[in-house]
């Protein structure tokens, strides 16, 4: 197998339009090495769709070589789906629906691997793994790749002088598979649930006598995730039944958010190779079941000092002034930043009051009912902000880039956040949309993530999310079936 400086680079579509760095190039002639020295034979490249799900092909390795030099193509109707991989726009007509020329007719775009990614992947014999960023052909970035989007809200915040921090706090459930429903008429779009049973039964938080029960599964789990590179920190058996937490160490910027993407899609993988579904839909449709959240820890960090500039000078503060500021950015943005959070309809059955799901627009310290978590105290290296509305289906760079996005303008506007409340469930702070149709409505009318994400994107996320609200609507429901069918 050959590593030639060609195959890493040089002379194809990446050089001609200068997409790596130097570092860059560095990394994949390492890669390119890895891949000939470990004996791969298969190397998939994925990306991130709008959907925080990674799409991608399997290529030979004398394929993904090639692909550092020269990309690799891939149908632009893919970020014309929606949650069921229907196709929501017209990709036929000029523009493919979206006013790109580049997408009319289902056209190629190149995905372009980071080589910074690379994995191989432990449950996949002979098999690696990189994350891509995606271009036009002409080598345009695809204006709706989100983990490009992220990265551009990491760079406005490098230019003032901050690092975003994130640490990842993620509840799902695992359950054994039982039917996985391939019969043929089950094949619809969306497809037939599968039929599953339980690992153990809930209601025993953190017990150990239940983490031993589920200890065979975690192990699994725990083996190939640090075996991926994945910082991973804790696993804890939840509240209810079958569902589990897990938590990772603290990751920089754009790394955060593909340990999410990558943690996600492995889990999925290992359980389904061992006879087990996992699965990060929030509250699933089975009898005693809780819902899931995705709680994510940030802070910010000094370039000049590598310090968190989170950390309180004084007791009675919960955060420093420009923490404050960032949670006060989070607070006024936060009901349009919904749709970032919580994108799935499924994920507003979990705002209960007194539910430790939040369900207005405060902060509090180290109070688990509240929106926002203030967590630490003076000299306390850890000290950040949770926050507790997003929903572990949530696409990540959406997410986070929301975060920056809206702590920045925070900062920037010298933003005071209203007063703690130690009620959150009492309080009469304004509430968050009730569902997925309030949350669109509130980001299609929204000026700053207009003006922060672009026009653009934000018709096409809402476009995206209207035509799997109309198919709800439109669906007849077990709920429908049973309040009026004999009734009426």
């Amino acid at each position: 197998m050959t590593t030639s400086i060609g195959s890493t680079g040089r002379g194809g579509f990446v050089e001609r339009h200068g997409l790596y760095s130097d570092e860059q190039t560095r990394a994949a002639a390492e890669v390119a090495a890895r891949i000939a020295r470990d004996g791969l034979d298969v190397v998939r490249l994925s990306f991130a769709d709008q959907h925080g799900l990674p799409r991608g092909k399997a290529l030979t390795a004398e394929a993904a070589l090639s692909a550092f030099s020269s990309g690799c193509s891939m149908t632009t109707s893919l970020l014309a789906k929606d949650t069921s991989h229907r196709t929501v726009f017209p990709i036929w007509n000029a523009g493919g629906g979206l006013a790109l020329q580049a997408m009319t007719g289902a056209a190629d775009l190149l995905m372009v691997p980071d080589p910074a990614t690379f994995r191989v992947l432990p449950w996949a014999p002979n098999t690696g793994w990189m994350l891509c960023d995606i271009y036009f052909p002409d080598g345009t970035p695809v204006p709706f790749s989100t983990r490009r989007l992220f990265a551009d809200a990491l760079a406005g915040l490098a230019e003032a002088g901050y690092d975003y921090v994130a640490g990842l706090e993620v509840e799902f459930h695992i359950f054994r598979l039982e039917d996985a429903q391939l019969r043929p008429e089950l094949s619809g779009q969306p497809a037939a649930a599968p039929t599953v049973s339980l690992l153990g039964h809930g209601y025993q938080y953190l017990s150990e006598y239940r983490q031993d029960l589920l200890e065979p599964t975690m192990e699994l789990l725990r083996r190939d995730l640090i075996a991926l590179g994945l910082p991973l920190r804790t696993m804890e058996v939840e509240f209810g039944p079958s569902q589990c937490e897990f938590t990772f160490h603290p990751e920089q910027g754009l790394a955060a958010a593909d340990s999410m993407l990558l943690f996600r899609s492995a889990v999925k993988q290992i359980c389904r190779r061992n006879g087990l579904h996992a699965t990060f839909m929030c509250r699933p449709a089975l009898p005693n079941l809780f819902s899931s959240g995705w709680h994510l820890h940030q802070s910010l960090q000094r370039h000049a000092t590598r310090a968190n500039a989170f950390v309180p000078e004084t007791d009675a503060e919960l955060l420093s002034p420009l923490g404050r500021n960032f949670v006060a950015g989070l607070l006024q943005h936060a009901r349009a930043g919904m749709v970032f959070s919580t994108p799935m309809i499924n994920g507003y059955k979990r705002y209960r009051a007194n539910s430790l799901a939040p369900d207005r627009l405060l902060w509090a310290r180290d109070n688990r009912g509240a929106m926002l978590r203030a967590v630490g105290g003076p000299g306390d290296p850890g000290s950040r902000i949770e926050n507790r509305v997003g929903e572990p289906a949530a696409n990540p760079y959406l997410y986070m880039a929301s975060q920056v996005l809206a702590g920045l303008d925070g900062i920037r506007r010298a933003l005071e956040p209203p007063p703690p409340s130690d009620t959150p469930y009492a309080s009469d702070a304004e509430r968050l949309p009730t569902n997925l149709m309030e949350a669109v409505s509130a980001l299609d009318g929204d000026g700053f993530f207009r003006g922060t994400l672009g026009d653009a994107f934000v018709d096409y996320l809402v476009a995206i999310k209207q035509a799997e609200i109309a198919r709800f609507l439109d669906s007849v429901t077990d709920w429908e079936q049973r309040e009026y069918f004999e009734l009426y």
